[in-house]
């Protein structure tokens, strides 16, 4: 069995030190580190690597679990993955385990708590669109031209033989929006009512 070490900080002014004794402490053979990654971002260079090399037996050996990753949600998904390839996990702060009884335990109430949590923001998200358009408010990004604006571009398009980056860009909207804008604005003009 080996013990592989996994190291993360945020800024370049962080420092790994405390997280490397400690994963050297723990008998890690090889350690890989990310520096200036964030937590959310789960595609480092460092955990790329360390991801590839594990092999059914090893280890997994992180300080704590927020240096794997902010995302409860994506951090359990990876530990299990990990355990479906045969891959331990250990995070030596939060003293979790899943090569034993009691760390899988932990992982699966983790993974429930997730799922909640989860669920929590879908049901508010949901909850506040609805309380919005009750509102009146309207739900989404504005709208990248106005009505008014549309019938200008597609008329210096049309009668004064303007191109569409041209119009595109006084409006500083992308060529193809605007393309887009007025296609489905022709569609809804020609749509029978």
């Amino acid at each position: 069995m080996r013990n592989f070490g996994y190291g993360r900080i945020s800024t370049t002014e962080q420092s790994l030190d405390l997280q490397l004794a400690a994963l050297k402490a723990a008998g890690c053979h090889r350690i890989l580190t990310d520096e200036g990654f964030s937590g959310s971002d789960f595609s480092r260079p460092g955990l790329s690597k360390l991801l590839r090399i594990l092999r059914a037996g090893d280890t997994l050996v992180v300080w704590r679990l927020d240096r794997l990753g902010r995302s409860l949600f994506e951090l359990l998904k990876l530990v299990r993955d990990l355990n479906e390839r045969g891959v331990e996990f250990r995070s030596l702060s939060e003293s979790l385990d899943t090569s034993t009884s009691a760390g899988r335990l932990l992982l699966h109430v983790l993974a429930s708590m997730a799922e909640f949590e989860r669920s929590l923001i879908s049901e508010r998200t949901r909850a506040g669109m609805a309380a919005a358009r009750a509102r009146g408010s309207r739900i989404g990004r504005r709208p990248a031209m106005t009505p008014e604006q549309l019938i200008t571009a597609k008329t210096a398009i049309e009668r004064d033989r303007r191109s569409v980056a041209e119009v595109a860009g006084e409006y500083r909207i992308h060529p193809r929006t605007l393309g887009r804008l007025l296609r489905e604005q022709s569609a809804t003009s020609t749509s029978p009512s």
